[in-house]
């Protein structure tokens, strides 16, 4: 039953998607894009495009983990550090990362330290701020009676300032995942010669129709995959949370 309800939204889409598709060369129908999502992708553009796109996702996408939250554990311990760097992190955070693809393009070239940048710029920020938010929310109490039993240093910090603003972390890191993807695509498409991103934008100016939305499609998948990787990765780091009742408090 619960696959039945999982499938049923999808098809009727599909559904949908085939009724109205055919009256315009710029939507084919669900089997010329399926036709054209095998030609495509299961030949050497899975080495040549797709697998560069996703490895430059997860170097941007861990590289902005480490910083955020490196930074964001020493900025949210201290109120002094805080209140300095507040209102400059508040200011970056408001400057849509797109924007910053011409800067970036300057500084680091068009090869793939840039597009590995591109997506860091977007993804430190969610992370960086849910992990200030949840290393200022730790409990006091539990915060003296670790000082009270002499944990302090690397200890406290892994064992009390990690594991409890881990739930807000992980939140940052949901939401940067999804920023990551679409900072992948649109770094693809400035001064690219590979990647999902320049072939897409490829596939429309050569007025290939349905390769281009099997790319879409792709994108999609590869969207929706991660996500449900993510999702077991959480449950697993957050298992204490998840079991005492705490996420459905």
């Amino acid at each position: 039953m619960k696959a039945i309800r999982l499938l049923a939204l999808p098809a009727l889409l599909v559904l949908l998607w085939w009724a109205v598709s055919g009256s315009s060369f710029y939507l084919p129908s669900p089997a010329a894009v399926g036709r054209a999502f095998a030609e495509t992708w299961f030949s050497e553009r899975l080495v040549d495009d797709v697998l560069p796109s996703t490895g430059r996702l997860l170097a941007g996408y861990a590289l902005a983990g480490l910083l955020g939250v490196g930074l964001g554990v020493p900025i949210g311990l201290s109120r002094r550090l805080r209140a300095t760097l507040e209102p400059v992190l508040e200011f970056f955070r408001a400057v849509p990362p797109p924007v910053l693809v011409p800067l970036i393009m300057l500084l680091a070239g068009i090869d793939t330290p840039m597009k590995v940048l591109v997506i860091v710029s977007g993804c430190l920020w969610p992370i960086l701020l849910n992990t200030v938010e949840g290393v200022r929310a730790l409990d006091e109490v539990l915060a003296d009676t670790c000082r009270m039993y002499g944990v302090r240093g690397a200890s406290r910090v892994r064992r009390f300032v990690l594991r409890g603003a881990s739930p807000q972390i992980m939140t940052g890191l949901r939401q940067a995942l999804s920023i990551g993807i679409i900072l992948m695509v649109i770094s693809e498409m400035f001064a690219s010669s590979s990647g999902l991103g320049f072939t897409i934008v490829l596939f429309q100016r050569q007025f290939q129709i349905a390769e281009m939305w099997s790319g879409i499609l792709l994108l999609g998948l590869l969207g929706l995959g991660l996500s449900l990787l993510f999702r077991r990765v959480e449950r697993w780091v957050l298992a204490w949370y998840y079991g005492s009742g705490a996420a459905r408090a």
